[in-house]
């Protein structure tokens, strides 16, 4: 299902998306009408909307709409793009009115595998926005799939950890959570386990991986997702500490959508 301003979208609008790729969006996951984290979701939403638009966001409006569009039972994924169909390479200093897509697909039941990512030196644009220009990210996710990895770890020129193609890091060090420090997206998952009181952040680089006990990744669909191999580093599939911390994720409350 995709909708745009709660009414169903026309091809016209989904090719001035395409075309012109300027916006930002969010991903959530929705069970039985409920979402974990959704105040962080609509936080990101009006940020992002004034910092891309120089305009506020009516969040009412995205809440009446997104939660039309979800199924009330059962299990989705519901993604909330911003953007303005009206804006073009040509115009694209005007005044914005942005428009909101929301955009439904089922979730799967199956838990996914463990990952392997394989590091790639790469900064995204405006790191702390979740924009819709995933060019950069998709090309390097293609390789690393197409070299045996299943996605992708940034990393800036100096080895920092920064963050994955659609998720945030993080290590297992002397049975203790830390966070990488360097430029990324503040996920949903991330926040909610921080104020929670799980982990500290600070510097890590990529050698530094080999002193770790555990690596994960965490985001609003996967919650807490253990990593097995970095590179050519195996990280276990089960360790406790990664264990509690999907406990203490899933334990987390969720707001009715």
């Amino acid at each position: 299902m995709t909708e745009l301003n709660g009414s169903p979208a026309g091809p016209e609008v989904l090719r001035a998306l395409a075309l012109t790729n300027y916006g930002h969006f969010t991903t959530m996951a929705v069970e039985d009408g409920r979402v974990r984290g959704l105040e962080l979701h609509l936080e990101r939403l009006d940020r992002d909307c004034r910092l891309l638009f120089d305009v506020p966001l009516d969040l009412g409006r995205v809440r009446t709409w997104a939660r039309r569009a979800a199924s009330a039972a059962g299990r989705c994924t519901v993604r909330i793009t911003v953007f303005d169909p009206l804006l073009s390479l040509a115009n694209i200093s005007e005044d914005a009115v942005p428009q909101v897509l929301v955009t439904v697909r089922p979730t799967s039941a199956t838990r996914a595998e463990p990952l392997r990512v394989r590091s790639a030196v790469h900064l995204r644009d405006l790191p702390e926005v979740k924009g819709v220009g995933l060019f950069g990210a998709l090309r390097l996710r293609r390789e690393a799939q197409r070299s045996g990895y299943d996605d992708v770890l940034f990393t800036d020129g100096d080895s920092a950890l920064l963050e994955g193609s659609t998720w945030n890091i993080g290590v297992v060090r002397d049975d203790r959570v830390v966070w990488p420090a360097g430029p990324a997206l503040a996920g949903t998952a991330r926040e909610l386990l921080r104020r929670a009181g799980a982990g500290t952040a600070a510097p890590l680089t990529l050698p530094e991986l080999a002193g770790c006990d555990a690596v994960f990744v965490t985001n609003s669909t996967l919650g807490v997702h253990p990593v097995t191999r970095v590179d050519g580093l195996v990280f276990p599939a089960d360790h406790p500490t990664v264990t509690s911390l999907a406990d203490l994720y899933a334990s987390l409350p969720a707001e009715r959508l």
